[in-house]
């Protein structure tokens, strides 16, 4: 409709002008006209935003939603992303394990590859690598021939665990922003765990337990990966032990490791490390192990303020999310035309994008001039960080 109003403004432009006898500048409005038009011809918007989340209107699915709907495609499981009480939840088959643990054995799960297709209602959805815990994805939407990919959330490093990040190539990125600041710079993984490592030899030489705080889901399987175990014993918290348990039973191979038993004395784990949730920092729990060192695994311990705040006696730089460069890297390797960004610091990297001369937008920003007039936005959305 906008470019047929373009056309028919010119067109009465030139006939008010007299301006036929002149083919050449009738020409010029014409040429003008017909790229102005070409500019309003509006895009097909996969997805919205709605009071239950990210939506597909022509699939009818959600993305991550907040609240109960019918299907829900889900990018990972952890906590903030899944929710229980959907009818039924599109997930990459190694994400399926950990939600029927989270939110029971009935739950109604579809599992998919990475790169297989499924349609839905014409629109042709797969998931691909995000590299933030195992099972994590992207989310590919193709309609038309317009892509669009959802992250999720992700990082760039390869950690070594879960399948590394798969750049995927769109028209609209949409891209969590969680460490998108240029003070978020990671050091390469093998200089952190050897920071880590050091800090464990240096404990057990003063016969003090090590205790490390880090979620059940992602973080803790990446730390055990990559412990020493030429160094000592390495226990986990219970429920450490059955989330590892829960991808070892569905064929996804993890370490193996103890867990902390009630029963046992002091001495027993004196000189071992100890992955522990870091919801147990405060806990009597801890009291067991005296005397013992605790450290917290995060990427918010790369600011000092945070550092001081933290509830533990050291703290290790150590994300599962992209770092600033890595969200540039992200935004650029998948040559999208428009980023929406979401989750985090979406001011500022929406902002820096726009000066680098692309098209980008905090997501939960969008209204009337993006999408539908009768979209309803939602205030929060579930597409970016578990908190670190």
């Amino acid at each position: 409709m906008n470019s047929i109003l373009i056309n028919l403004y010119f067109f009465v432009m030139v006939k008010e002008l007299n301006l036929y006898e002149n083919d050449l500048l009738c020409n010029s409005f014409t040429y003008f006209a017909s790229l102005m038009s070409m500019s309003f011809i509006p895009r097909t918007h996969l997805l919205q935003l709605s009071p239950k989340g990210l939506y597909c209107p022509i699939g009818d699915f959600y993305i991550d939603p907040s609240r109960a709907v019918d299907r829900a495609v889900i990018t990972h499981a952890h906590g903030d992303h899944v929710k229980a009480g959907m009818k039924h939840y599109l997930t990459h088959q190694d994400s399926s394990p950990i939600i029927k643990l989270r939110i029971g054995t009935t739950a109604n799960i579809q599992g998919l590859a990475y790169g297989e297709t499924l349609n839905i209602n014409g629109v042709n959805l797969s998931f691909h690598p995000a590299g933030h815990i195992i099972g994590s994805s992207q989310v590919r939407l193709e309609y038309k021939g317009e892509i669009w990919v959802v992250s999720g959330d992700y990082k760039i490093e390869d950690d070594g665990v879960c399948t590394a990040f798969e750049s995927v190539k769109c028209h609209t990125f949409i891209t969590e922003s969680t460490f998108g600041l240029p003070i978020y710079k990671w050091a390469p993984q093998a200089e952190v765990f050897n920071e880590v490592n050091a800090w464990w030899q240096q404990n057990r030489e003063r016969g003090l337990t090590s205790i490390i705080l880090s979620y059940a889901l992602g973080k803790a399987q990446r730390i055990l990966h990559h412990l020493d175990p030429g160094i000592g014993e390495i226990f986990v918290h219970g429920s450490i032990k059955e989330t590892n348990d829960a991808f070892r039973n569905a064929g996804i191979m993890v370490k193996d490791f103890p867990v902390v038993l009630s029963g046992k004395s002091k001495d027993h784990y004196r000189g071992a490390i100890i992955v522990a949730p870091p919801n147990w920092a405060n806990a009597n729990w801890l009291k067991k192990f005296q005397p013992y060192a605790t450290a917290s695994a995060s990427g918010w311990m790369a600011t000092r303020g945070s550092k001081q705040k933290m509830p533990a006696d050291k703290g290790f730089t150590l994300s599962d999310h992209a770092d600033w460069e890595g969200l540039n890297k992200a935004v650029k390797d998948s040559k999208a035309e428009r980023v929406l960004v979401t989750h985090g610091y979406t001011k500022v990297f929406s902002k820096w994008l726009n000066e680098l001369g692309l098209e980008a937008y905090e997501l939960h920003h969008f209204g009337s001039n993006i999408f539908d007039s009768n979209t309803q936005i939602a205030e929060h959305s579930n597409l970016g960080g578990e908190a670190e």
